[in-house]
């Protein structure tokens, strides 16, 4: 068995290992989700010491014959856009099951959902068949559906309803746009490589109907306004752990299918451009301005992410290097700011039952950890320097002034938005009298602080040492950006 088979088989074999176990063995259950999740993390993290990303190849490459009449196959591989997701996403997911560990309800069930869905999360990053794509793509629903629906908060039905529908809505536009470049395919094959050659040979208003079917499927995951309907309901409900991964890692997913499709469609990206332009500054501003108005810690969380987000699009619809590359940066930077923060106000929740910013206050002589920790990660939302929110957002800036020039001063917009209610809630969370929910809040111990340095770690180690990222990321950059005729050496930044 290859390296990323056993990646991504591992958690599958760890779901189907619990489900065998008696459901009051709990101890050993998490026991073993922990140890199934940590084991794809320290495989898939080992894989940057071996990789090589100045080539912008596809590594660690495997393929079987799945369906050869639909001309399917089990292929899976790494460039530099998907290795770094997943390590994101198994490390996210140790983090969610370390987060877990005082849930008390059906936790045989919730690990096992833990679990599949990590098993999706890998397989979406690691396929290079869009057949096996979109298996791993629908995958991811089941798991969050239930752990949405049954673990959840008073609106979980809804919420989970809502997830579901607007996915599935989508997914059926990137269908449809996929079956349109098959069919045009004369090799009949459903490899990317394959589909890639096929629909660069399509005319262009077919390629523009196309990228526009996916745009929808893949806007919905990422989410881009107006297709953001179900994520600030979904984020609410969700359990905190379950949050660190919709938010850190599927988000991503959308993202990452973009950024895979913009080079099999060079002449449709071309005719939307200014359509993914007018999309990432509205999302940017809309979901910064509804951050600012959120007095619930979990909701001010999840429209920023759409405000993050809107900066990983604007970066793919600058197609050069500079704002490619922050893209590729924005969406490894969300993923630890936005997982520390759900991790981090779940947390809180746990102990004082309310995420309401009025009831918290003076943090920083209760719980000095919580203070400190929840201070930094809010920080780096708002872009400071010496964190990974700075450098992606730098790189984006300066490929989209190249690209569109002072267009992109919603950006900079965005980041006052943001200093308004990070700085805000700083200063509500940390400072002023005790607050009755805060009177006996114990700071973060064991586990909890295991896993919240471990998040604000990576945010501080990527924002002074972008380096190693920027090497795993640099030849795919070039090469994407290559097929839009605008080249430079990253090496030299």
């Amino acid at each position: 068995m290859s390296v990323l088979s056993l990646i991504l088989w591992t958690p599958a074999v760890g779901a189907l290992l619990l489900s065998l176990l008696p459901p009051e063995r709990i101890r050993l259950i998490r026991s073993l989700a922990i140890g199934f999740a940590t084991v794809a993390g320290v495989a898939s993290w080992s894989l940057a010491f071996q990789f090589d990303g100045t080539a912008g190849e596809f590594r660690f490459g495997e393929s079987t014959p799945w369906n050869p009449e639909l001309g399917s196959s089990y292929a899976l591989g790494l460039d530099g856009f998907a290795l770094p997701m997943l390590m994101l996403g198994t490390l996210l997911t140790v983090i969610a099951v370390l987060a877990s560990q005082s849930r008390q309800e059906r936790v045989k069930g919730y690990h096992v959902c833990l679990l599949l869905l990590q098993f999706g999360i890998e397989g979406v990053f690691m396929a290079r068949d869009w057949v096996l794509f979109y298996v791993f793509w629908e995958a991811t629903l089941i798991p969050l559906f239930f752990l949405i629906d049954q673990w959840g908060g008073a609106r979980r039905h809804t919420a989970s309803l809502n997830f579901v529908l607007y996915t599935m809505g989508g997914s059926v536009f990137m269908l449809i746009a996929l079956l349109a470049v098959y069919t045009a395919s004369p090799e009949h094959s459903t490899a990317m490589d394959s589909m890639a050659r096929a629909a660069a040979a399509l005319p262009r208003g077919q390629q523009t109907l196309v990228l526009a079917g996916l745009l929808i499927g893949f806007g919905v995951k990422i989410p881009v306004f107006p297709l953001h309907g179900w994520l600030p309901l979904a984020h609410v409900e969700a359990p905190s752990p379950v949050s660190i991964l919709l938010s850190g890692v599927l988000l991503k997913m959308g993202a990452y299918g973009l950024l895979r499709v913009v080079g099999m469609l060079p002449d449709g990206v071309a005719a939307l451009q200014p359509l993914l332009l007018a999309l990432a500054l509205v999302s940017i501003l809309y979901g910064g301005l509804l951050a600012w108005r959120q007095t619930d810690l979990k909701a001010m969380v999840a429209y920023s992410s759409i405000s993050h987000m809107g900066v990983v699009v604007l970066g793919i619809a600058c197609l050069n290097p500079a704002g490619l590359l922050g893209a590729s940066l924005q969406m490894s930077a969300h993923g630890l700011v936005a997982g520390s923060l759900f991790l981090l106000v779940g947390l809180m929740y746990e102990r004082t039952h309310t995420r309401e910013l009025a009831d918290y206050g003076c943090l920083a002589q209760q719980a000095p950890r919580f203070a400190v920790l929840t201070t930094t990660a809010l920080l780096a939302a708002l872009g400071l320097p010496g964190t990974a929110g700075f450098v992606a957002e730098l790189h984006t800036l300066i490929g989209g002034l190249a690209r569109w020039g002072w267009w992109v001063l919603p950006l900079l917009l965005s980041v006052l938005i943001s200093a308004a209610y990070a700085v805000r809630t700083i200063v509500r969370l940390c400072t002023g009298p005790i607050r009755p929910a805060t009177q006996r809040l114990a700071d973060l111990r064991g586990h909890e602080l295991v896993a919240a340095c471990l998040l604000v770690a990576g945010i501080l180690v990527l924002g002074v040492a972008p380096g190693p990222l920027i090497g795993i990321v640099s030849g795919a950059v070039e090469n994407l950006a290559a097929r839009f005729g605008e080249v430079h050496l990253l090496a030299a930044r």
